[in-house]
């Protein structure tokens, strides 16, 4: 099934085996997410470059995202086997690094006492249990369990986000940063961005590297300043988990659908995840309300769909992705496209932008419209940058999307747009060369055929890289 929404896979011990990983990509992973909350900078390098002869061993193009931890505020160790936290008991939680119980959980967090007031919410671990403050006295925070249930090991502990005094990015998730783009990842996924400053710091602290960077969205902040994170960002990841915990879980599915649409009428990939199929994995079948909320985010325009521990510890990693491909090829089928390439095209005449972007938007536009009037089977993208594939992904045509590109990282990065076949192509000194050259690699690749239209949209090969899109031409393969 040629399904257009990517996948996100994460990899780990269930996944990472090179046979697994063969798999896992054969199975339909567009990206490959690497979580460096979990284990060491030698072991995330070592899993990049395993992704990497993976790829070439199934001749697939397949990008890689490193997802920086960000800040993390956790409890004390609890003893093994844990405990658990009865609905209505009392706790405290208290600054520090000790050991936790049923009744004193330690934090490590030294402004603990200052930050919380009656009232707030702390929340532990995936948000299964909740506590609510009473009143903080001059050494702990007194506290009701809301919503109980077994506690173990150092889970996360969430506070109110708007008074957390942690860093985003942290020090620590600028040195990975660096490391990782050094290593010639593709994608760095942010956490806890609450502002585009955010994204600003980590791109000065990769430079000269221009790795694309994805604003994790996971903060009331983050939605306060979703039009400048948005402006800023490379791609953008809607992190229901931590957001759930943020605001009311009846709030989720409508922030999800509003990120969703900001992103692609700015030609912004955008990522949905967590819990998308949680239940693979045990289980061999995901419920029923997962393949709706999977289906739901196709509806929604989502250009790709992520699977966490289902890939990463699950009992049957590619399972799970030829599920996922199957629920969101099966949805594809009857999303509303030309619907929403119509909306768009009324919305971009109300907010064209300045500068080359006002160029690409409107032959992208003509092209979407084009590619209907004569039924044109695919439209090749020829793009230095990947901006010209991503300006031509937000109309969702229902024909082939094909982004041919000389550099090899956006060929990569081109793996995360909603429908785009990544190639790579040669570099020529003239329009008609690049678009018989072009022609020619569709063609080779089995994805346009003899007898078939093709829409091919170029820059003038001897303008500067970063100049607009202004070649639209149509070919009859003959």
């Amino acid at each position: 099934m040629d399904t257009r929404t990517k996948i996100v896979a994460t990899l780990g011990p269930a996944s990472e085996a090179p046979a697994v990983l063969d798999e896992l990509l054969r199975a339909g992973v567009d990206v490959v997410r690497l979580n460096l909350s979990h284990g060491t900078l030698a072991s995330h390098i070592a899993r990049l470059h395993a992704v990497r002869e993976a790829a070439d061993r199934v001749d697939q193009v397949v990008a890689v995202l490193a997802d920086l931890p960000g800040p993390k505020v956790r409890s004390g160790q609890f003893a093994e086997g844990g405990c658990e936290l009865v609905p209505g008991s009392l706790l405290v939680l208290a600054p520090g690094e000790g050991a936790s119980d049923d009744s004193h959980i330690t934090v490590d967090y030294p402004t603990l006492l200052a930050d919380l007031q009656g009232g707030d919410k702390v929340v532990l671990g995936d948000g299964a249990i909740s506590l609510q403050v009473t009143h903080v006295t001059h050494n702990v925070v007194h506290c009701m369990v809301l919503t109980g249930g077994h506690v173990q090991g150092r889970p996360g502990v969430h506070l109110p986000s708007e008074r957390l005094r942690l860093t985003t990015p942290t020090d620590d998730d600028l040195v990975l940063a660096k490391a990782m783009a050094d290593e010639g990842v593709d994608f760095l996924a942010v956490s806890f961005v609450r502002a585009a400053h955010d994204l600003r710091v980590v791109r000065a602290a990769i430079a000269p590297h221009r790795t694309m960077l994805i604003a994790k969205i996971e903060t009331m902040a983050a939605i306060t300043a979703l039009d400048e994170i948005v402006a800023e960002a490379d791609g953008v990841m809607v992190a229901r988990g931590d957001l759930g915990i943020e605001c009311p879980l009846e709030d989720v599915p409508h922030l999800q659908k509003r990120i969703v649409r900001q992103c692609v009428e700015a030609g912004v990939p955008v990522i949905t995840a967590t819990q998308m199929m949680e239940s693979m994995i045990t289980s061999p079948s995901p419920t029923r309300a997962e393949v709706s909320d999977i289906a739901n985010a196709v509806f929604d325009g989502t250009d790709a769909l992520m699977l966490s521990a289902e890939t990463a510890v699950g009992a049957d990693p590619p399972a799970v992705v030829r599920m996922m491909n199957k629920i969101a090829g099966r949805a594809e089928a009857e999303a509303s496209y030309r619907q929403w390439a119509a909306r768009l095209g009324r919305v971009q005449r109300t907010q064209w932008p300045e500068g080359p972007d006002r160029i690409t938007m409107a032959i992208t536009h003509a092209a979407g419209m084009a590619a209907d009037d004569v039924d044109a089977q695919a439209i090749l993208c020829c793009t230095r940058s990947g901006r010209t594939a991503r300006a031509m992904a937000r109309f969702r045509p229902l024909a082939r999307l094909i982004g041919l590109s000389p550099d090899p990282a956006t060929v990569r990065a081109m793996a995360l747009s909603w429908g785009v076949h990544p190639l790579s192509i040669d570099t020529y000194q003239t329009t008609d060369d690049l678009v018989w050259f072009a022609t020619e690699r569709a063609v080779t690749s089995g994805l346009v055929h003899t007898g078939e239209t093709v829409l091919v949209l170029a820059g003038a090969p001897d303008r500067p890289s970063g100049a607009s899109t202004d070649v639209l031409r149509i070919v009859r393969i003959a």
